[in-house]
């Protein structure tokens, strides 16, 4: 899995139409090895990750849980505890 894909779903506020597509993104960078694909392969570049977003988008809406929502502030110093005793050992 792509480390620069976040988790998306059960979060409060919702996941934004930018964070969506940024995952998508990355997603068709990962799976295609391009950072920037050539101007031949732009439009089928661009066009998936559209399509992936939209996807992901339905899929985050469709999605159920009896979970509490997460707080992204929360997470994130969750995060960063992990990182700094990981880094800092």
């Amino acid at each position: 899995m792509c480390r620069n894909i976040k988790q998306l779903y059960n979060f409060e506020p919702h996941a934004t139409d930018d964070e969506v597509h940024a995952a998508a993104t990355q997603f068709v960078r990962k799976i295609s090895g391009f950072q920037k694909p050539s101007v031949a392969n732009e439009a089928v570049f661009n066009h998936a990750i559209e399509a992936i977003a939209h996807a992901s988008q339905h899929l985050l809406e469709d999605l159920v849980t009896q979970a509490t929502p997460r707080s992204r502030d929360v997470e994130a110093a969750k995060a960063r505890a992990r990182s700094a005793q990981r880094f800092n050992a």
